[in-house]
């Protein structure tokens, strides 16, 4: 089979870390074929869809990666597309998924272009309020202060932001707070996020990772003794954790609605239990997973793709006979 994977340059992969590259190295090693472009690579042709792709071929030791000649290929004649693009959700990105869109019944996308769209990883935990904290999204400054002046003590964050970038801790009657509203909320022009702070956080943040509703499984990050973060990417250490009941009584009630905006691959973000962030754009945290339990959860990720491109496979083929 042909994978596209629609991502970042190979030079900025952690061959350790990143969860892409455990995809890579996981189809190949199953026999397939990786294909990488840059968004800057996806064009639309007569109203289809191609990209200028590469094959790579991915490797644990040094050098991590090589790359066949570059060629064009019709997106709706590979098995499946991965997009795995690291945010900020810009306007490339949102002019690519709006050009993969085309391809919706005709190609397996993972995860599907209006789904990434809809789904701010932010906002679109909205959706499912009942299980978070208390929490405020505005640009209101005033609003803000009074929000935190009221439970005590909250996390602001933009909007925009991933890999903890701009989380932020204020307190009522912390000097520092009127400043940090300020600057991420651009004096008042830019809405941003405010939560409760959860103490709970200090026994870690926890990302569950999730497969077409299903659990994969959960890794417990805790945040550096000097700092508030608790992600990956700011230093946050890694242990393994199990997923509570309640947690995976939560995944139920959301599987359906992620079903629904095509969000196959997601990473839920929990603090003493509470739903924080649904990460659904380029979800990490699958290497980790893996050593927590002796086995490449990656493997289980490209062969539910396996299965699931064989019920696009008619369309493939009346594309390839017209």
């Amino acid at each position: 089979m042909r994978f596209v994977f629609v991502m970042d340059p190979m030079e900025r992969v952690v061959v350790d870390k990143d969860t892409t590259f455990a995809f890579q190295r996981a189809s190949q090693r199953r026999g397939h074929t990786n294909l990488h472009c840059e968004l800057r690579d996806v064009y639309v042709l007569d109203a289809d869809v191609w990209a200028r792709v590469r094959e790579v071929r991915v490797c644990d030791s040094a050098p991590h990666f090589s790359f066949g000649p570059a060629h064009d290929v019709r997106l709706s004649d590979v098995e499946c597309i991965f997009i795995r693009k690291d945010p900020p959700f810009n306007t490339d990105y949102l002019y690519v998924t709006l050009m993969l869109e085309r391809l919706r019944g005709r190609a397996l996308i993972v995860n599907d272009p209006r789904g990434l769209r809809d789904a701010n990883e932010k906002l679109y935990t909205l959706h499912f309020a009942r299980y978070m904290p208390r929490t405020l999204v505005t640009s209101d400054r005033d609003r803000i202060h009074r929000f935190v002046a009221d439970i005590g003590k909250a996390v602001v964050k933009p909007l925009d932001g991933a890999g903890g970038s701009g989380v932020m801790v204020v307190s009522k009657g912390d000097r520092n707070t009127r400043s940090i509203v300020d600057y991420i909320t651009g004096d008042g022009t830019r809405h941003a996020m405010v939560q409760e702070y959860l103490a709970a956080v200090y026994a870690g943040d926890k990302r569950v990772l999730l497969l077409d509703g299903e659990v994969l499984g959960a890794i417990n990050r805790i945040a550096r003794e000097d700092d508030v973060r608790s992600n990956i990417h700011a230093g946050g250490r890694v242990e393994p954790c199990e997923v509570t009941a309640d947690e995976r009584d939560i995944v139920v009630k959301m599987a359906p609605r992620l079903t629904a905006d095509g969000l196959v691959f997601v990473g839920l973000d929990f603090i003493g239990g509470k739903l924080t962030e649904v990460n659904v754009t380029s979800p990490t945290g699958i290497q980790e997973l893996s050593r927590h339990l002796g086995q490449d959860v990656a493997e289980h990720v490209i062969s539910w793709a396996e299965r699931r491109s064989a019920d696009f496979r008619p369309a493939r083929e009346s594309v390839a006979a017209t």
